[in-house]
């Protein structure tokens, strides 16, 4: 399986196949006989709480040394959407995405679908969202 030419296997950490690079000529042959596979559901999945992020804010957490407090506050740019504290809101108006010990949190808001991300810097925080295209 690994060894065609033609082909470019994408491996994890592991040596695990997690994706597979095919060249351009290839793939105008093979579209057609996928392009069923590839079709995207009209209704969203509903988005929910992966362990990974959570793990990394905590890591976050425990190696917090900026010169502030910590404020677990959320609000949405484009729609409003607001938690005062987004780990124990009622409704869960926002899902944590990814997290890292840099001080990056990012939160995908279940309102309206707007990316956002807490940039959190030695003595302030910076927010900047991505609202998907309708």
């Amino acid at each position: 399986m690994l060894d065609n030419p033609q082909l470019q296997y994408v491996t994890d950490s592991k040596g695990n196949v997690a994706s597979v690079l095919v060249p351009w000529a290839l793939w105008e042959k093979i579209e057609p006989k996928v392009l069923n596979l590839l079709r995207v559901d009209p209704e969203p999945q509903e988005l929910t709480q992966a362990l990974a992020p959570l793990k990394n804010f905590d890591d976050l957490m425990k190696c917090w040394d900026f010169k502030y407090a910590y404020n677990p506050s959320v609000t949405c740019p484009h729609c409003g959407a607001s938690a005062a504290d987004w780990r124990n809101d009622p409704n869960q108006s926002f899902v944590l995405t990814n997290a890292n010990i840099g001080g990056l949190l990012v939160f995908h808001c279940r309102s309206c679908g707007t990316t956002i991300r807490q940039k959190h810097f030695r003595d302030h925080m910076a927010v900047e969202h991505s609202t998907p295209k309708k």
